[in-house]
């Protein structure tokens, strides 16, 4: 990043200034399946593998993770915290505003776990809404927030949490009654807790902004001045869907055909 620091906000990093700086700069919040560190301490999980692949055929052989929050990822690549952003971080019109995104590499639904034989028989968004009383853990800054507003979910009824292990916190000391998160995600911290008492709504009903079924394309991010860089990694990205590279990697993390991004844009979803 010292090589980067003495550019100006809008200047662009080009491929050629990060081949020469040898590394590449990677903020990740620490989302088991997207990106997290395992038990050795190595950077993984779907985006992380997908860039990784794709940064070695740019001639970009290592890869620097910086942990940070959720929330603080896009302002972290701005400020030149980062060179990019691979977190899983869904594509939407207001974060296009401020990051390029690549176009996605995987698309998903959301997830909801309760208690075990879940008490107050939350199967949606909108039933956690019409029980004043229930309580949903999610993660500050993330996509869910807004789903839950446009359910009818109040801010009080909201147990804001920094991470995904939090979020099974409260839910285990009945700070909340539910957690969300993408599917893959709530299923890797489920797996991860082996608690019992927990489970997910296998029955959980999508929920809809404006009529329209949410469904999140998550994709890698980089500065707005970065668009040569950006579509470097498009183009290897194109590549790894028509061979079936891609699929391989993301089933390594338990996602299936269903979690395939199709033929979607990222200027599809910003324009959206």
């Amino acid at each position: 990043m010292l090589l980067l620091g003495a550019c100006s906000g809008n200047e662009q990093v080009t491929l050629k200034d990060l081949q020469k700086q040898g590394y590449v700069t990677v903020g990740f919040a620490g989302e088991n399946p997207y990106a997290y560190k395992d038990e050795n301490g190595k950077l993984t999980g779907e985006a992380v593998e997908i860039a990784r692949v794709i940064l070695e055929r740019l001639g970009i052989d290592e890869m620097k993770g910086e942990l940070t929050e959720f929330s603080g990822l896009i302002a972290g690549l701005n400020a030149k915290r980062f060179d990019m952003i691979t977190a899983g971080m869904f594509i939407n019109p207001e974060r296009c505003k401020s990051v390029n995104f690549a176009d996605p590499e995987y698309s998903i639904g959301e997830g909801l776990a309760v208690k075990a034989g879940n008490p107050l028989g939350l199967k949606s968004y909108a039933d956690i809404a019409a029980n004043k009383d229930a309580k949903v853990a999610v993660m500050a800054g993330a996509v869910e927030i807004g789903y839950l507003e446009a359910s009818g979910v109040p801010e009080d009824q909201m147990v804001f949490v920094n991470n995904q292990d939090d979020a099974i916190s409260a839910l285990q000391s009945d700070r909340a009654d539910a957690m969300t998160m993408t599917g893959p995600a709530l299923q890797s911290r489920l797996d991860a807790a082996g608690d019992s008492n927990l489970e997910r709504v296998m029955d959980f009903e999508q929920p809809t902004v404006d009529g329209e079924s949410v469904r999140g394309y998550g994709a890698s991010a980089f500065r707005k001045a970065d668009t040569e860089l950006r579509d470097a990694f498009n183009a290897e990205l194109d590549k790894m869907k028509e061979s079936g590279e891609l699929l391989e990697i993301l089933q390594q993390f338990g996602f299936t055909e269903q979690e395939l991004p199709g033929d979607m844009t990222a200027q599809q979803l910003c324009e959206a």
